[in-house]
C-alpha cells in the first residue's frame, strides 16, 4: 500500500520521532510504500520548555521525511491535507498525543480523504492529555472525527478513547524500542559514563516531567534503608520544567544525596542512550500517572528489569515478581520494591522471564493489529 505517517521526525528528536521512524521502516520492510509527514513548526515555544526541538544526529537512512507541517497555521493546513489528497494514499496514519495538534490534524485529515479512497488510523498515546488546558476536549472531538479507527497502547487509553467515539479501537502494547543498538556490559558502560562499575546503580531514563515521579524516587533515595544498602541512581534525561527541576534539587540537598545521585540532566543522544541501560541493574518508572511508557521497551529492548508504579498501562507490560516488582507512587512503597529486587532470589529466572515477556512486543504484531483495526 502507498501509506504516509503524519507525526514527527528527523530533525525533529524525542520518542515521538523514534517511533514513527521505527513505524516506518517496519511498514517499508513488509513492503509498502511510505512517506512520514513531519513539522517544519511543530510547538510554540511556550508548549516546549525543554533546550531545543532538534536533534544533530544524522538523518535515518532510506526513509522519505517530508517538513511539511506548520502546527499554528490554518493555511498551511489547507494545503499539505490538499497535497495529501492528491497523493491518493492507501492509509494515514497520525500519532496523537497532545489536543493542540487536533486543530491541524483534524483539518488536514478531513482535506486528505476527500478522494474518497484514503483510510485514517489513529495511533494515541493520550487523548487526555497529562497536563490539561482550556479547550483540550473541543480540540479532540474535532480531531477524532477525521478518523476512522484507533490503536491505543495501553487499556486505560482504550477506555477514554470510547469516551470520545463508538469507532472501531484497539489496544496493542507499545512495541520494543529495537533501534538503540547492542547492549553494551556494565564495566564498559560505566567506563563510558565514569562511574564505578562496582557499585550498584538504578536508572531513571527520559525526559523529567512531573508527572514521572522523579521526586517520589528521590525521597526513596532518602529512605535509611537505601542508604545502608549502598545504591546509586543514574538519572539521564532532560528537564521539562524549572520548577521540578528545582524542587528535585531540594531534595538532593535537604537529603545529603548528591554523592549517591548522579545527574545527566541533557538530552540523550540515540547513540548513547545503551550505555545509560548498560550501566544499570535495574530501570525505575515511579510515575504518578500514566498511559503507557516507551521507557518500558527500551528496558525490554536491553532486557533490563524494572520497578513500576502501580498506574496507568505500566502493570500490563510489567508483570509483578515476574520482570520486576510494581509499587504504590509513594516512596515508602517504592523504596520497598528497590530493595526487594536487591534481595537475592527475590524473582526466580528473572532473565527467562525477560525474554519470554519481550517475545509478546514485536512490530510485526503492532502492525497486524492496526491493519486489522481500520481494513476489517
Amino acid at each position: 500500500m502507498k501509506i504516509a505517517i503524519i507525526g514527527t521526525a528527523h530533525p525533529l528528536r524525542g520518542g515521538l520521532a523514534a517511533f514513527n521512524e521505527r513505524l516506518a521502516y517496519e511498514l517499508i520492510e513488509q513492503g509498502h510504500q511510505v512517506t512520514n509527514w513531519s513539522f517544519s513548526l511543530q510547538y510554540p515555544s511556550f508548549l516546549f520548555p525543554g533546550k531545543t526541538q532538534f536533534t544533530d544526529e544524522p538523518a535515518p537512512k532510506g526513509l522519505n521525511i517530508r517538513t511539511e507541517i506548520n502546527s499554528v497555521n490554518p493555511l498551511n493546513w489547507l494545503s499539505v491535507g490538499t497535497q495529501m489528497n492528491k497523493e491518493q494514499y492507501d492509509l494515514i496514519i497520525v500519532k496523537y498525543w497532545l489536543p493542540f495538534m487536533g486543530p491541524c490534524f483534524g483539518t488536514i485529515l478531513r482535506r486528505a480523504k476527500k478522494n474518497g479512497k484514503t483510510r485514517v488510523l489513529c495511533i494515541v498515546d493520550n487523548i487526555i492529555p497529562h497536563e490539561k488546558r482550556p479547550g483540550d476536549k473541543q480540540f479532540t472531538n474535532y480531531f477524532v472525527k477525521a478518523v476512522d479507527a484507533f490503536v491505543t497502547m495501553s487499556l486505560d487509553v482504550l477506555k477514554d478513547v470510547k469516551t470520545f467515539t463508538n469507532k472501531p479501537a484497539f489496544f496493542s502494547p507499545h512495541p520494543i524500542y529495537d533501534s538503540y543498538g547492542p547492549a553494551i556490559n556494565k564495566q564498559d558502560a560505566c567506563a563510558k559514563l565514569k562511574l564505578d562499575p562496582t557499585l550498584n546503580y538504578m536508572l531513571f531514563f527520559g525526559f523529567i516531567r512531573d508527572y514521572k515521579g522523579l521526586d517520589i524516587l528521590l525521597q526513596a533515595m532518602a529512605d535509611e534503608r537505601i542508604r545502608q544498602a549502598g545504591i546509586h541512581l543514574l538519572v539521564a534525561g532532560e528537564y521539562y520544567n524549572k520548577d521540578v527541576e528545582i524542587n528535585n534539587n531540594k531534595i538532593i540537598a535537604d537529603n545529603n544525596l548528591s554523592n549517591v545521585v548522579h545527574l545527566h540532566t541533557d538530552f540523550i543522544p540515540g547513540n548513547e542512550v545503551c550505555y545509560y541501560f548498560g550501566a544499570a541493574d535495574v530501570v525505575v518508572q515511579p510515575y504518578k500517572h500514566a498511559t503507557q511508557s516507551g521507557i518500558t521497551q527500551i528496558a525490554y529492548h536491553f532486557e533490563k528489569p524494572m520497578v513500576v508504579t502501580n498506574v496507568g498501562g505500566l502493570t500490563e507490560v510489567v508483570p509483578n515478581g515476574k520482570v520486576g516488582f510494581v509499587a504504590e507512587p509513594d516512596p515508602t512503597s517504592v523504596a520497598d520494591a528497590i530493595l526487594k529486587f536487591y534481595t537475592p532470589g527475590s524473582i526466580p529466572n528473572l532473565q527467562e522471564n525477560i525474554l519470554e515477556e519481550k517475545k509478546k512486543y514485536t512490530w510485526a504484531t503492532f502492525t497486524k493489529v492496526m491493519m486489522a483495526a481500520v481494513f476489517n
